[in-house]
């Protein structure tokens, strides 16, 4: 592991939707990058008002016949969890909001009411948006970039505008630090999925159940570009999940959780990415059926095997 004092001036920019993502998709990444002594900044979209709660205890908390005091409880969560994150003794990460706490709105799923309020965040205006981020992206000014596929990881308008607004923020921001930013995009790798339901087939919780068939999403183990090692920090992992317990429960295993929906997901001790762009050699994506050479490292730059001569 590299030491503190070789990190220096490494800085490391997290995207995600609401508050939750960034542990469920890249909390050991997190945690181990702050043990390096990087210096590690999640922004995150919304509130995540549009949860829906596990348990009775805050249920009245929701959007929909509640409160709608869901979203500023989702900040104490978010803290907490940036906090499990941080190395013991360490001042501890923040929670920052694009554009500030509350400027957009969780949208909710397409074709749901939430999706249509004035300040969802999938309602745009995206210029706006792109101009808060290329902002967020230039001040920090880091080195390396994390943000979702185009897909949105599963579809869900945040995250499908997260990955959009990065799509079109790095290039501007780009142009006025003259960085040359390392993108990549969090993903699941499927070799990795399929052998955590395989360990977890034998201890489901009451009441969850395994996903069905291509229920979780995943990419080919030939797409994945790096693979960061989290095996070192990886209960701070699962107790940052467990902060966010209006959203996720861990088993009792702590290999395990879930979200409102009862399907059992593996926690893994390895985080997967795919490098999207690399301005200095240009694209890296490779092709579906390509081999990929991993880096253990986000920022280590990518470099595709040599090809044989004939």
């Amino acid at each position: 592991m590299t030491e503190p004092s070789e990190s220096a001036g490494r800085r490391l920019l997290l995207l995600h939707a609401h508050p939750d993502d960034e542990t469920i998709m890249t909390g050991g990444t997190i945690a181990r990058y702050l043990d390096e002594g990087v210096d590690v900044r999640v922004v995150t979209f919304t509130l995540g008002e549009e949860g829906e709660v596990i348990g009775d205890r805050w249920a009245r908390l929701v959007a929909d016949g509640g409160a709608d005091q869901l979203g500023g409880y989702r900040i104490l969560e978010l803290t907490r969890a940036l906090e499990a994150l941080t190395p013991p003794g360490r001042p501890p990460l923040t929670p920052r909001f694009l554009g500030g706490a509350g400027r957009w709105r969780d949208s909710g799923m397409a074709g749901t009411p939430s999706a249509e309020h004035p300040r969802a965040l999938a309602q745009g205006p995206f210029d706006t948006v792109v101009a808060a981020l290329a902002d967020e992206i230039a001040e920090f000014d880091p080195q390396v970039v994390v943000t979702y596929d185009a897909a949105g990881t599963y579809g869900h308008p945040d995250h499908m505008t997260v990955h959009e607004a990065s799509v079109a923020a790095v290039p501007i921001a780009s142009g006025r630090t003259g960085t040359d930013y390392l993108v990549y995009e969090s993903v699941t790798e499927a070799s990795a999925l399929r052998a955590g339901l395989a360990a977890a087939a034998d201890r489901v919780p009451d009441g969850w159940r395994m996903p069905h068939d291509a229920e979780l999403p995943s990419y080919p183990d030939n797409r994945i570009t790096t693979a960061i090692d989290i095996g070192g920090v990886y209960q701070r992992k699962v107790d940052a999940l467990a902060v966010h317990a209006t959203q996720v429960t861990v088993a009792p295993s702590r290999t395990e959780y879930a979200l409102s929906n009862n399907i059992l997901a593996p926690i893994f001790d390895v985080e997967h990415f795919i490098l999207r762009s690399q301005a200095a050699e240009g694209s890296s994506n490779p092709a579906p059926n390509e081999p990929t050479a991993r880096n253990s490292d986000l920022f280590t730059p990518q470099r595709r095997p040599a090809q044989a001569r004939p």
